[in-house]
């Protein structure tokens, strides 16, 4: 692969800004301030919930019917997790695991921090001429907060937000929509994103390039069956 193509399809959250990455250190801060309600001394007291919650937090979204659903009310996914989490391990009180839940979800909204790379980077590609899109799942409203907060609205030719459209990655009219609006076809286009199935192995089976961004060097997961046409650390590398 040498140049740049006609147009890139950017993915928001943990590709331009650092959203839920890492969860599980997270869940260990913020679990350690509820120890006392928990009873959960030490903390293998503490890992022991935090595994709880996040097995069932994967079980959740592992529904694909389901996970279409909720991905457009973040919070309310989060609090049936950690309830069904929490139960897991003999805790009935719902309003304690809703207050954890929404303790968490303002974590993380509070840490949501922007790639340092990520405007000269976005800025760059425009200036060389590539046609850019945003393309993100989720809510209207949260993930329009997220871009007027960190300034990215003016830096794309359009903006594709699953609860505006009506659909969200990986189906694949959502690639075929952006690439329309930027007047580009499959074969002149890249994706890039941390989902592995969102940004690689769907828009591949369309046509496009599926560059995948692996800042933590996680490594490609062990059930791709796909393999990426780039693996970037960095969102700068695309200018290389």
């Amino acid at each position: 692969m040498t140049g740049l193509p006609r147009a890139i399809l950017f993915d928001l959250d943990d590709t331009l800004i650092r959203a839920y990455a890492q969860p599980e250190e997270a869940w260990t801060r913020l679990l350690n301030f509820f120890a006392a309600h928990l009873d959960a001394q030490g903390a293998e007291a503490i890992e022991r919930v935090r595994q709880a919650i996040m097995e069932e937090a994967r079980a959740f979204w592992s529904d694909r019917a389901e996970a279409a659903k909720w991905r457009l009310d973040i919070p309310g996914a989060r609090r049936l997790s950690v309830r069904r989490g929490l139960a897991r391990l003999g805790y009935r009180d719902e309003t304690l695991a809703d207050h954890i839940a929404d303790a968490f979800t303002e974590l993380r909204r509070a840490e949501y921090r922007l790639y340092p790379d990520a405007h000269a980077t976005v800025d760059a590609l425009r200036q060389r001429g590539v046609k850019l899109a945003l393309v993100t799942n989720g809510a209207a409203e949260f993930q329009r907060a997220k871009i007027e907060r960190f300034e990215l609205g003016h830096r794309f030719d359009h903006i594709q937000i699953e609860g505006e459209f009506g659909m969200g990655k990986p189906e694949p009219d959502v690639y075929r929509h952006a690439l329309g609006r930027l007047g580009c076809d499959a074969c002149d286009a890249w994706m890039v994103g941390d989902n592995y199935e969102w940004e690689v192995e769907a828009p591949q089976k369309l046509g496009l390039c599926g560059i995948w961004y692996d800042p933590f060097d996680a490594g490609i997961p062990a059930h791709a069956t796909a393999k990426p046409t780039r693996v970037i650390r960095r969102l700068a590398e695309l200018l290389e």
